[in-house]
C-alpha cells in the first residue's frame, strides 16, 4: 500500500493561491521546518496543512473586483494634495495615508502627478477628470478621462504565461565607512572602492552579478538620501535592502536612519555584519541591537536574515548571495518582458559630447534602441544604451540597469519613464513643461511659497483638527538627543502634539532636509553644524533649520514660538447693562434710544447685545453716546443717556442692552 507522497511548499502556494512568504510563515507556525518553495512536507502532515489553508481561505479569501467608478469630479493642474482632498470631500490626512499605501510620500501642500491622483481616486470609486492647460493658457477638459501613458501601462493586465522571473534589485544602505561599497566591490570582484575619495561613494553606480545561473542587480547609492528621494516621487526601485553594519561599531546614527527609510518603503531587510575579520567584532551585540529597532533576527527565531561577512577577506559573500536569492524566491519577483518598457531614473547628467544621459533601471517590459521614451517633462528616442560593463546593447529587460542617450533634457533621480508613441510623448511633455512653467512647481516637491517653516506650519496647524508638528532633532551626542527627545515628547499641551520624526547625532545633512521637506518638518540642531550645501537645499525647499547651544533655550524657544502662533484665547468681560426707556426720532439721522444705565457703564466701541423678553435680537457694538447735547465716550451707572448702535434701529421700550468687551489672552501650551 502506497501512502501519500511528499509535497513541496510551492505546491501549497499553487493549490491555495496564497503568496509563498505567507505560506512559509503559516507552516512555520504549525511547527514545520520549511524555508523555501522547494522545502518538502511529510505525507502524514498533508491533511493538517490542507485543513489549515482551507480554513484560511474560508476566513480571508476575497475576490478582487475592479470598483465601479460611481462619481466623476474635475480638477485643474497642478494637483495639490490639499485641493484634491477638498474636491473629493476627504480629510487631507486620509489622502496622505492613501498615497503612502501607493509608496508616494507627499505632504498636504505638495503637488502630485495626474496619473497618481487618478489612481488614488479609483480607490474611492471616483473618476478624476484632469483639466489641463494648453499653450494659450486656456483650460481644456478631458471628457474622455484618457489615462496618461504611465497610468495606461499600470492598467494593462499581464497574461500569466507572459510573466517570467526577474532578477532582484538590491540596494546597500548603512552608516558611513561601514563597508557598503567595499562589500559590493567584493561581490563584483573589482576594485572600484579603492578609488573613491575618503572611502565614500561619490556617484550612483549599478552592477549585475551572476550567481549559479541566477542574476542579481545591485544599486550602489551615496546613501539613503537617494533612496528617500525616489520614494518621495512614488518610485520603488529596490526589492531588497542590505543593511550593512560594521561588526565592531554596531548600529550607528546613519544605520538607524537607513533602517527607518527601508521600513517606510516596506522593503525587506537583510543585515550584513561586515568587518568580521576584526578582533573587536561583536556580532551578538548587533543581534541584540536589532531587537531594539524591531528587527527580529533569524538567529533568535525571527524573520530577518543576518549574514556575517568580511569585505576585506571575502568571507561570507557566498552566504550573503544565497540569502538574497532566498529572499527573492520568497518575494516571487516577476515581470512581463513582452510589454512596453517602464522604469525609474537612478541618476542623470549632462555629458559633454553626449548631451543629456540617464542611468535607468528597467522595471517591466523590454527597452529597445529606437523606442520613444517619456520621462516627466522630457522625451526622446533611445539612440544608445550602455550596460554596466560599458558595452553597447540593443535592448534591456526587466531589472536591467543601463545608461541611455536620447532624452530632450536631464530628468530628476527617481523620475519614472515609459515607452509610448512619439506623438503622444511630445504632447504630454509639452503639457508638463507648461504646467511647471506656469506654477513654478515640480511634481511631488514642496512649494516654494508653502514649505516647512514654522510660521507657515503653524498657520496650517490652526486649521487642522489634529494639531501635530513634525520635528527632526540632531545633536552632538546621544545623551543630548535623548534629553531633547524626552523633553519634547512630554510637551505639556493637548493643543499641539509634537512628533519626532527622526532623531540622531551629527551634523545636519541633506538627508535631514529631504525628510523634512517630504514630511513638513522643522529641523532642530543642538551643538551641531550644518553640512556644506544643506542651507541652500533647505532654502530651495523652504525648510526651516533652527540651531541651539543650550537645551532649555531650545525648549523655551519652541514653546514660545508655538504658543505665539496658536489662536489667542478669548474671554468675555461684562461692562454694564442699560434699559431702554424711550425712543427718539431724530430728523437728521437714525433713531436714538433713551436709556438708564442700571449697572456698570456704557462705552463707545464696546460690544452690545440687545435682549427683548430675554430673547437675543441683536449682537453688535455701541456707535455713539450722548449726554444732553454732548457726545461722550462713557456713561456710568445711575445716569441717563442716548445710545446709538451700529446697524440696528428696531428698538422697543424696555429692551435690555448688555454691554461687554472681549479680552484676548495669549494662548498657553
Amino acid at each position: 500500500m502506497g501512502g501519500k507522497v511528499k509535497i513541496k511548499v510551492k505546491d501549497v502556494v499553487k493549490k491555495y493561491n496564497i503568496p509563498l512568504t505567507r505560506v512559509i510563515k503559516e507552516l512555520k507556525e504549525l511547527g514545520l521546518d520549511v524555508s523555501t518553495g522547494s522545502s518538502e512536507i511529510d505525507s502524514d502532515l498533508i491533511d493538517l496543512v490542507d485543513d489549515h489553508f482551507l480554513e484560511i481561505n474560508k476566513k480571508g479569501k476575497a475576490v478582487e473586483k475592479e470598483a465601479e467608478l460611481t462619481n466623476e469630479v474635475h480638477i485643474k493642474t497642478p494637483i495639490v494634495v490639499k485641493t484634491l482632498s477638498e474636491v473629493l470631500g476627504k480629510k487631507p490626512n486620509e489622502i496622505i495615508s492613501s498615497l503612502l499605501t501607493m509608496n508616494v510620500l507627499a505632504s498636504v501642500n505638495q503637488t502630485i502627478e495626474p496619473e497618481i491622483a487618478k489612481k488614488l481616486c479609483r480607490k474611492f470609486s471616483i473618476s478624476l477628470i484632469v483639466d489641463r492647460r494648453e499653450k494659450d493658457g486656456h483650460l481644456v477638459k478631458h471628457d474622455d478621462n484618457k489615462p496618461s501613458p504611465e497610468d495606461a501601462l499600470d492598467q494593462e493586465k499581464d497574461k500569466p504565461g507572459d510573466l517570467v522571473d526577474r532578477p532582484p534589485v538590491v540596494t546597500f544602505l548603512g552608516h558611513v565607512d561601514h563597508g557598503k561599497t567595499s562589500l559590493q566591490d567584493a561581490i563584483r570582484k573589482t576594485n572600484v572602492a579603492a578609488g573613491e575619495a575618503g572611502g565614500i561613494t561619490q556617484h550612483i553606480g549599478a552592477s549585475v552579478v551572476n550567481v549559479r545561473g541566477k542574476t542579481i542587480t545591485f544599486i550602489d547609492t551615496p546613501g539613503h538620501e537617494a533612496f528617500t528621494a525616489m520614494r518621495a516621487r512614488g518610485a520603488k526601485a529596490t526589492d531588497i535592502a542590505i543593511l550593512v553594519v560594521a561588526a565592531d561599531d554596531g548600529f550607528m546614527p546613519q544605520t538607524i536612519e537607513a533602517l527607518n527609510h527601508a521600513k517606510a518603503a516596506k522593503v525587506p531587510v537583510i543585515v550584513a555584519m561586515n568587518k568580521m575579520d576584526l578582533p573587536s567584532a561583536d556580532p551578538d551585540k548587533i543581534v541584540r541591537q536589532m531587537q531594539q529597532y524591531e528587527l527580529s533576527s533569524e538567529e533568535w527565531g525571527g524573520e530577518v536574515g543576518t549574514v556575517r561577512v568580511s569585505a576585506v577577506k571575502g568571507t561570507g559573500i557566498d552566504k550573503l548571495l544565497d540569502r538574497i536569492l532566498l529572499e527573492a524566491e520568497m518575494l516571487q519577483l516577476k515581470a512581463n518582458p513582452k510589454r512596453r518598457a517602464r522604469g525609474v531614473v537612478l541618476e542623470a547628467q549632462l555629458e559633454q559630447g553626449h548631451g543629456p544621459t540617464a542611468s535607468i533601471l528597467v522595471q517591466t517590459g523590454t527597452l529597445k534602441i529606437g523606442d520613444c521614451v517619456l520621462c516627466g517633462k522630457y522625451f526622446g528616442k533611445v539612440k544608445t544604451m550602455v550596460n554596466v560593463l560599458g558595452e553597447k546593447v540593443s535592448s534591456a529587460s526587466p531589472s536591467t540597469p543601463v545608461k541611455l542617450v536620447g532624452l530632450s533634457g536631464v530628468p530628476e533621480a527617481g523620475a519614472t519613464f515609459v515607452v509610448c508613441s512619439e506623438k503622444e510623448a511630445r504632447k504630454i511633455a509639452d503639457e508638463r513643461e507648461i504646467q511647471i512653467r506656469m506654477t513654478g512647481l515640480e511634481s511631488v516637491n514642496p512649494s516654494a511659497a508653502e514649505g516647512a517653516n514654522l510660521e507657515e506650519l503653524m498657520k496650517r496647524l490652526q486649521q487642522d483638527q489634529k494639531k501635530m508638528l513634525h520635528l527632526i532633532v540632531k545633536a552632538d551626542v546621544q545623551g543630548s538627543v535623548e534629553a531633547i527627545a524626552e523633553s519634547l515628547k512630554k510637551f505639556p499641551s493637548d493643543k499641539i502634539q509634537i512628533d519626532i520624526l527622526h532623531s540622531g547625532i551629527g551634523a545636519i545633512t541633506e538627508n535631514d532636509v529631504l525628510l523634512a521637506s517630504a514630511s513638513e518638518a522643522i529641523v532642530v540642531g543642538f551643538h551641531v553644524r550644518v553640512n556644506t550645501g544643506v542651507n541652500t537645499l533647505a532654502k530651495k525647499n523652504n525648510v526651516e533649520i533652527r540651531l541651539y547651544s543650550i537645551i532649555y533655550e531650545l525648549i523655551e524657544d519652541l514653546m514660545d514660538a508655538l504658543a505665539g502662533k496658536l489662536a489667542p484665547e478669548q474671554r468675555e468681560k461684562d461692562v454694564g447693562t442699560a434699559k431702554i426707556l424711550k425712543i427718539f426720532e431724530i430728523s437728521k439721522g437714525p433713531k436714538v434710544c433713551g436709556c438708564l444705565v442700571e449697572k456698570g457703564a456704557v462705552r463707545v466701541g464696546a460690544k452690545a447685545r440687545v435682549y427683548r423678553n430675554s430673547e437675543l435680537i441683536f449682537n453688535g457694538s455701541v456707535h455713539s453716546l450722548r449726554r444732553f447735547q454732548d457726545d461722550v465716550r462713557e456713561v456710568k451707572q445711575g445716569l441717563e443717556c442716548g445710545i446709538r448702535l451700529d446697524n440696528f434701529l428696531d428698538f422697543q421700550e424696555n429692551d435690555i442692552i448688555q454691554i461687554y468687551e472681549v479680552e484676548f489672552k495669549k494662548a498657553t501650551l
